[in-house]
């Protein structure tokens, strides 16, 4: 495949017609004055990364918990190579980068601590309270948690990133199965309409497809860092297999650990520039002129060719087994399960345990406003905040006030 190009389209702003542009917006759901300095996208992005619930994604881990070394990727360093992809990919494709980079930015932030394992024991502790969803969470953080305007609550976000935000993953409705849309999502769509029977713009769907290509990749080189399986058990991984043959081949010699890096730049940059390939294939064969005929595909148009995603699946097979089901992360994640579920049992029976702050707005021991409560907080805590929490209220030991 030859190597993809960037291309300036024949248009005043030199995007492509089918992308988002800033300032078309549909608008945010509280008016502001317009940024002197910035179109509206950059002004989402701005407000992202000053936000709380991102700054906290520094010490909220996917697969270690903090402790285990400081090597490895944490959300808040996942999602910056993911902004970089989503990025690069972005400008090529002749999309607006700043939304982009705005989803990838925010794909993590209704994430919990301690990963996914953090995210499983609560959902299961808010089963009978209607649900924990770290997607409909990041759109509760976005618009109504972060408490940093004095006119309203929330970042007041555009449109455009909140859909990218609720559908980088596809529509929402018709929904597969018999669940209810989340509530975060459905009380926000009630009074800002993100159309969640379509799929997103382009850049929702490339920032999507960045998170892939970022976490498969990163997580060989975490795997293989903590020795959790070995180069010669990715040989028979197609793509993988073929590109550490090769790399091994072209440095013999070398230390292994520059292999694997030479190894991991070479998939990256194979997946992206076949995700843009396949991506510009199916907006020609659709003949997309807009962003909203993106919306009205009614299929994803950016997407991996057939013999890439065989290749993506195989490599999530194999790290689902040999790394997050490995016997050294289940340990942890029987650790995680057992510090959330404790923390929410312990706030939801006697929510005066709960900070001062953090009170209003619960209506009682077990009340279904209590548990939401709860659930805000315990999802906001960051892997080494749930382990000090957890010690100061289950620990033996006497902690000065």
């Amino acid at each position: 495949m030859a190597r993809p190009s960037v291309i300036i389209h024949d248009t005043p702003d030199g995007l492509a017609p089918y992308a988002t542009r800033a300032f078309e917006t549909r608008g945010r759901l509280h008016p502001e004055p317009e940024s002197r300095t910035r179109t509206p996208l950059q002004r989402d992005r701005d407000r992202i990364i000053h936000s709380g619930a991102f700054r906290r994604l520094k010490h909220k881990t996917q697969v270690f918990v903090y402790h285990e070394g400081d090597y490895y990727r944490t959300r808040l360093t996942h999602s910056l190579e993911v902004a970089q992809i989503a990025r690069s990919i972005s400008r090529v494709l002749g999309l607006d980068e700043d939304l982009a980079e705005s989803l990838a930015l925010a794909h993590d932030l209704g994430h919990t601590c301690f990963g996914h394992a953090g995210e499983d024991a609560l959902s299961a502790c808010m089963k009978p309270f209607g649900g924990f969803d770290h997607n409909a969470h990041a759109i509760r953080l976005v618009t109504k948690l972060e408490a940093r305007y004095a006119a309203f609550d929330g970042l007041n976000l555009t449109w455009e990133t909140l859909e990218g935000i609720a559908k980088h993953n596809g529509p929402l409705l018709p929904r597969l199965s018999n669940e209810p849309l989340p509530e975060a999502i459905s009380e926000y769509n009630a009074q800002h309409d993100l159309e969640l029977s379509t799929y997103a713009g382009l850049e929702a769907q490339v920032a999507a497809l960045s998170d892939d290509i970022a976490y498969n990749n990163h997580d060989i080189d975490d795997g293989l860092r903590a020795g959790l399986f070995t180069v010669e058990q990715l040989y028979a991984l197609p793509l993988v297999g073929e590109v550490f043959r090769e790399k091994e081949e072209q440095f013999p010699g070398i230390a292994r650990e520059r292999v694997v890096q030479e190894a991991i730049r070479e998939m990256i940059g194979r997946m992206i520039e076949n995700l843009i390939g396949e991506t510009r294939r199916r907006c020609e064969m659709v003949g997309v002129a807009s962003a909203a005929d993106v919306r009205a595909a009614g299929r994803p148009l950016a997407a991996f060719t057939a013999d890439m995603d065989m290749a993506m699946r195989a490599l999530k097979a194999f790290l689902f087994q040999n790394m997050y089901r490995h016997y050294k992360v289940m340990r942890m994640v029987r650790k995680a399960h057992k510090v959330v579920r404790e923390l929410f049992d312990a706030f939801v029976e006697e929510p005066r345990l709960l900070p001062d702050e953090w009170k209003r707005g619960t209506d009682g021991p077990g009340g279904m406003g209590t548990a939401r409560v709860v659930s805000d907080y315990v999802a906001g805590m960051t892997d080494r905040f749930a382990l000090v929490e957890h010690k100061r209220i289950f620990g033996l030991d006497i902690d000065p006030l």
